[in-house]
């Protein structure tokens, strides 16, 4: 598990789409005394289950526990379910979002297929501490799963990045480019870390995130590839918005990128109404989704827009079941299923 001297990319690896096979998808499970689902923990226990029995349907769900008493009350949740497709892993967490603080997994054709890559974690800019151990959570996976880690020495989360597999990677400036997450890199030292560790060639800027978000505007609540060469992106119908302008500016961004020199194909999803909760805006939006191997789990927010939403991304996924599921408790803890997330890739 030593630092490598050689960085991933130069050893062949890249970090697979989302929409390629997987052998697992992790999770780790929600702690009561956690702060991300202040008085709602109980409300917010069916989203979850209703993921879990969609995607066991499609592959093998690795849930991270913290002891055993929080693998019986996960089990409690998930009784009745089919659990040979469900593995309790000794991995303690401080809070359930793995796409930020799980490891990102790359691959490559030769011995060792499979690589883990331990990015620094820092809860979102030092916004909720303690978060010691999620920040070493990738570790104890790779250990888990033996396989090498790389470390690159940068603060990122899984859900500021979003790739296509062939080179391309999408993210936002108002999160990297935070001075709350790698203060002494630059916006180029930036881009040679996430060429380095996660094997791509183009980096693709949008500006800033939703409103709500407190992540400062990860990619994953914005735009994401369907494709090798599709994003689709939310845009805000109601001039009257907070978010109609940022996400307009976003739009024009990505109607003006090119891959490989080939303008990409751009398909707009628009957002739910607005919700509030306790006088705060929470961060609902369609793009959360997440794209295992037999289907395609969306956030719903019994919103006019949802069935709009599920239609247009059964067409992006013609072979993939499109499952929408009510994240309205969920969306109290400001994410849903992609940022509760994290794909093994299949190797």
């Amino acid at each position: 598990m030593e630092k490598r001297s050689q960085t991933p990319a130069v050893l062949g690896y890249r970090m697979p789409a989302e929409w390629e096979p997987h052998t697992a998808t992790w999770l780790s499970w929600p702690r009561r005394e956690g702060i991300s689902f202040p008085d709602s923990f109980d409300r917010v226990m069916p989203a979850l289950r209703a993921m879990v029995e969609a995607l066991i349907e499609s592959e093998q769900v690795c849930i991270n526990i913290f002891n055993g008493a929080h693998e019986a009350e996960a089990r409690e949740v998930l009784r009745g379910l089919p659990m040979e497709r469900i593995s309790f892993q000794l991995v303690p967490t401080n809070e359930p979002w793995c796409r930020d603080h799980g490891p990102i997994f790359l691959t490559r054709d030769l011995d060792p297929k499979l690589v883990a890559a331990d990015w620094d974690y820092n809860a979102w800019g030092n916004k909720y501490p303690p978060f010691d151990l999620d920040d070493v959570a990738p570790t104890r996976v790779a250990k888990i799963l033996d396989v090498p880690v790389f470390y690159p020495g940068m603060i990122l989360e899984g859900g500021a990045i979003d790739v296509n597999g062939a080179g391309a990677l999408l993210t936002t400036e108002s999160c990297l480019l935070n001075k709350n997450r790698n203060p002494n890199l630059s916006r180029e030292e930036i881009e040679q870390r996430l060429r380095d560790y996660l094997g791509v060639r183009e980096i693709l800027w949008l500006g800033a995130g939703i409103a709500g978000d407190d992540t400062d505007g990860h990619i994953d609540d914005l735009a994401r590839f369907v494709s090798e060469s599709t994003v689709v992106t939310v845009v805000e119908e109601n001039r009257d918005d907070e978010n109609y302008e940022p996400l307009q500016k976003n739009l024009a961004r990505l109607q003006a990128m090119k891959i490989g020199g080939r303008a990409l194909d751009i398909i707009t999803l628009s957002m739910p109404k607005r919700i509030m909760r306790e006088g705060l805006r929470l961060p609902a939006t369609y793009a959360n989704f997440y794209i295992a191997n037999t289907c395609v789990l969306v956030p719903t927010f019994a919103d006019p827009a949802d069935h709009v939403a599920l239609s247009i991304l059964r067409e992006c996924f013609p072979n993939r079941r499109v499952v929408g599921i009510d994240c309205r408790e969920l969306i109290w803890g400001l994410g849903a299923f992609h940022c509760l997330t994290q794909q093994q890739p299949a190797v």
